[in-house]
């Protein structure tokens, strides 16, 4: 059935996009109208249950939604920071509970204290100016640490589009081939978290016979405390744009399509922007610069979904579909967006792709170790005395970062949790035994991931930050396998009960628990969960056993 839906969707191209629709319809009350779903039910020859059922889906599409004017951030960084509380009751003397909502998570892990106002976000001391903020509507420059350590391939600055699009201009001039064998030689994995080959993404989308393929950004950067791609995409936006037009290049793809999430509106529309100036200068549309290629951009705005960082689930999201996660095989590289061939790599990956054909994939390998080459961006929240975005060569010392570009903790810090909620829960004594690469943290049992990094304070209880990571999984559940629906509320539950009263967890039981979502989930939500609570088992055993029957 999903594979009809599929064409259904794709009939009217990505001009006339159900899912951007459906955000459309919700602007000014927050959820799509009946008579609006109606509508575009039979505009699409959907069926009335499969649009309501994504509408139902999204934090900024639900019914529930309806009446929202303020979001407050509930990430963990926030969290952890312990701002919100005071943020929420500021915020309670300006609008009522009904206008309060919740999202996850702004980006503004380096300062905290955050939240999302009339399409802008806001953090650290802008709540003291919530009053003009209401009024005016005023959105406050975003500040924070930007520094490097080694090769600076993503922090460096790029000329204006002319002179940077220079490179992309020399790489029409060469077969794709040639451009694959650099990407190849260059060993470049993917930046978001399962360290992929590009280059065989790209190799296998090209081998795909198709009339019509897709490049597509992974932009939905969910992980709490990650703001690495948020940097790229307002920071150095054609950095990565460029990597999408040589990847489509390169794939015999004539469409790259953005999926940026709607936590990110400054993002948004900093991307349209520059898209916009790279059509002025004649780099967009049909037979660029009489080479024969052709392509264009499509920016899509998310409407709040974590699953969506997953890329089955972002794909089925684009097309109008609840995001549920898809069984693999067929690949996207084979069988996609609108069921074509489709490559899905995420923002710093992509942006990657021009210091490559600029230098040579050769030199991109020479940074960095064997098997992760390059360079690695890090997100340091609020607990760090420089929190902000690093750069560093791959095999850099953890170390390094946390003491050097980081400098230090300004509070006692126990543990940091760096990749995501599904990354691993790293003990501040395991920080000498690490360095920034893939294989130096799945040996020390952890996962490098986004390498968001997420500090844990002393005064904060582990048991706590586990049952956020319970919940977080139960509300981002896309619901289609049973391990991940019903076991991330099943954790949630008897953590949430042995914190509040005299119960105790049977550890068999949640270890039998652990085991089920790992390898009876279908994708990395429930798969990836059981890595911090076993970490934190491991680590904190002490802390945790009052909690624990055996």
């Amino acid at each position: 059935m999903s594979k009809n839906l599929s064409d259904l969707s794709g009939r009217k191209g990505l001009e006339q996009n159900l899912f951007e629709e459906l955000g459309i319809a919700a602007r000014e009350t927050g959820t799509p109208s009946q008579e609006d779903m109606e509508r575009l039910s039979e505009s699409f020859l959907m069926g009335k249950a499969n649009v309501y059922g994504a509408v139902s889906f999204y934090d900024f599409l639900r019914p529930e939604n309806q009446g929202k004017k303020i979001y407050v951030c509930n990430g963990s960084s926030c969290m952890t920071a312990g701002t919100q509380g005071k943020l929420e009751a500021k915020l309670a003397n300006h609008f009522t509970a009904n206008e309060i909502g919740t999202m996850t998570c702004l980006g503004r892990c380096h300062e905290n204290s955050a939240f999302y106002f009339n399409h802008s976000n806001y953090s650290g001391k802008a709540i003291d100016q919530i009053a003009e903020i209401k009024n005016n509507g005023n959105p406050l420059p975003d500040q924070y640490a930007v520094s490097s350590s080694g090769s600076a391939i993503l922090t460096r600055e790029y000329p204006e589009v002319k002179e940077y699009y220079q490179i992309f201009e020399k790489c029409l001039s060469k077969k794709p081939e040639e451009l694959l064998s650099e990407l190849k030689d260059s060993g470049l994995r993917g930046r978001g978290g399962a360290g992929f080959s590009m280059a065989f993404k790209l190799d296998s989308c090209r081998q795909s016979s198709s009339d019509t393929k897709f490049i597509v950004c992974n932009a939905d950067e969910g992980d709490p405390g990650a703001f690495s791609d948020r940097y790229i995409m307002e920071k150095r936006p054609h950095a990565l744009l460029m990597g999408m037009m040589i990847a489509g290049y390169i794939a015999g793809a004539n469409w790259g399509v953005l999926y940026i999430r709607g936590e990110y509106p400054e993002s948004v529309d900093i991307i349209n922007h520059a898209v916009t100036s790279l059509q002025k200068a004649g780099l967009l549309g049909d037979n660029i610069k009489g080479s024969g290629f052709s392509y264009n951009f499509k920016v899509v705005e998310a409407q709040g979904a974590y699953i969506c960082g997953e890329e089955t689930a972002l794909l089925s999201s684009l097309e109008g579909q609840r995001p549920e996660v898809r069984v693999r095989p067929p690949y996207p590289t084979q069988q996609g967006l609108f069921n074509k061939p489709t490559v899905v790599n995420n923002v710093e990956t992509l942006a990657n792709v021009p210091f490559i054909m600029e230098r040579g994939g050769k030199a991109f390998a020479s940074v960095g170790t064997q098997k992760s080459t390059g360079t690695k961006l890090l997100s340091l929240d609020g607990f760090f005395n420089n929190p902000g975005i690093c750069e560093v060569d791959m095999g850099t010392s953890l170390e390094k970062v946390i003491y050097e570009l980081g400098g230090g903790f300004r509070k006692p810090v126990k543990a940091m949790h760096i990749g995501g909620p599904l990354g691993g829960l790293v003990p501040v004594e395991k920080i000498e035994s690490l360095t920034v690469d893939f294989d130096s943290f799945a040996k020390e049992g952890f996962l490098l991931g986004h390498a968001s990094v997420v500090c844990i304070p002393e005064d904060f209880p582990i048991i706590q930050y586990l049952e956020h990571l319970f919940a977080f999984t139960a509300h981002e559940s896309c619901g289609k396998c049973f391990p991940c629906r019903l076991g991330s509320t099943r954790g949630f539950e008897m953590l949430n009960k042995a914190r509040t009263s005299d119960y105790k967890v049977d550890r068999t039981l949640m270890n039998d628990l652990l085991e089920t979502l790992e390898i009876g989930s279908l994708c990395a939500l429930g798969g990836g969960l059981p890595l911090p609570i076993k970490n934190a088992l491991q680590y904190f055993e002490s802390e945790l056993k009052p909690y624990f029957k055996n």
